[in-house]
C-alpha cells in the first residue's frame, strides 16, 4: 500500500501537471466563487452516455442507414458458405493461414485434391468477412458522428477567444471556468470514444484492430488528463481539429 501511495503522489505531483505555486486544491471545484473549475468526478458521465451513443447508432443503422444502403443497391448478403467439413474447420480455427505443407497434409487426411482444399479455404475466409452493407453502415455512422461533432464543436467554440487566438488558451491558466457547452462537448466526445472502444470488438475486424484500440484508449487518457488539469481550452481545439480530420478519413474509406 505504501508503494501505491508513493507512486500516486509522484504521478500526480504538481511539479508535473500544474504551473508553479499552484496546488490541486487551488483548482478544485468550489475553490473560487468566481471560477467554475473542471471537476474530475464528471469523468464518470461519459460511461452512461456511451450507452446512449450506442443506442443512437443502433437506431440509425437499422432504421435509416441500412435502408438507404439497400436502396443504393449495396449488397447485404455474405459470400457462399463453405461445406461443413469438421477437420478443415478445426484446422481453420487453429490458424487461417494456409501454406502448401498444410494443403498437402489435409488433402491426404480427407482424400480431397489440393485444389478442393484451397477452394474450401477461400470460401471459409470469405464467409467470415462482413457484407458490404455492414461496412457501409459502420462507416456512415462514424462519418455522421464526426460531421456532427465538428459542427457542434465549431458552434461551441465560435464565441470563445481561444478559437481565434491560441494564446488565449493560457490567459489566466489554470483558473479558467468551464462553460456548460464546453462541458457537453467534452462529455459527448468521450462517450463516443468509449462506445468505439466497446463496439470495436463486435464491429468489422480491421487489420489495425489493436492500433485503433490503443488510439481510442490514448485519446480517452489525454482527454481525461486535460480535463483534470483544467486544460479544456487546448483540449477543445484539439478535439475540433481531430473531428475535422476524421471526416475525410471516413470519406476516403467509402472510396475504397
Amino acid at each position: 500500500m505504501e508503494y501505491v501511495n508513493k507512486f500516486r503522489s509522484t504521478f500526480w505531483s504538481t511539479d508535473i501537471w500544474l504551473p508553479p505555486n499552484t496546488t490541486w486544491e487551488d483548482i478544485a471545484p468550489g475553490s473560487r466563487p468566481d471560477i467554475n473549475h473542471a471537476d474530475y468526478t464528471d469523468l464518470i458521465w461519459p460511461l452512461p452516455l456511451a450507452l446512449l451513443v450506442m443506442l443512437t447508432r443502433y437506431s440509425l443503422e437499422r432504421f435509416w442507414i441500412s435502408p438507404i444502403g439497400k436502396s443504393l443497391g449495396i449488397r447485404s448478403t455474405r459470400s457462399k458458405k463453405a461445406p461443413n467439413i469438421p477437420l478443415l474447420e478445426k484446422a481453420y480455427e487453429k490458424s487461417i493461414r494456409l501454406d502448401h505443407k498444410k494443403v498437402v497434409s489435409l488433402s491426404k487426411q480427407l482424400d480431397l485434391t489440393e485444389r478442393q482444399i484451397e477452394r474450401w479455404w477461400r470460401l471459409r475466409r470469405a464467409q467470415d468477412k462482413p457484407s458490404t452493407l455492414t461496412k457501409f453502415c459502420e462507416n456512415t455512422w462514424r462519418c455522421i458522428y464526426y460531421t456532427y461533432s465538428f459542427i457542434f464543436g465549431v458552434i461551441v467554440l465560435w464565441d470563445k477567444p481561444w478559437f481565434w487566438d491560441v494564446k488565449s488558451c493560457w490567459y489566466g491558466y489554470p483558473h479558467q471556468s468551464v462553460s456548460s457547452d464546453i462541458w457537453w462537448y467534452y462529455m459527448i466526445s468521450m462517450a463516443f470514444y468509449w462506445s468505439l472502444t466497446v463496439t470495436q470488438f463486435v464491429d468489422v475486424k480491421r487489420k489495425d484492430f489493436w492500433q485503433m484500440f490503443i488510439h481510442h484508449m490514448v485519446t480517452l487518457l489525454l482527454m481525461s488528463l486535460s480535463w483534470i488539469c483544467n486544460l479544456h481550452r487546448v483540449g477543445s481545439l484539439v478535439l475540433v481539429i481531430h473531428d475535422c480530420a476524421d471526416i475525410f478519413l471516413e470519406v476516403s474509406i467509402f472510396h475504397h
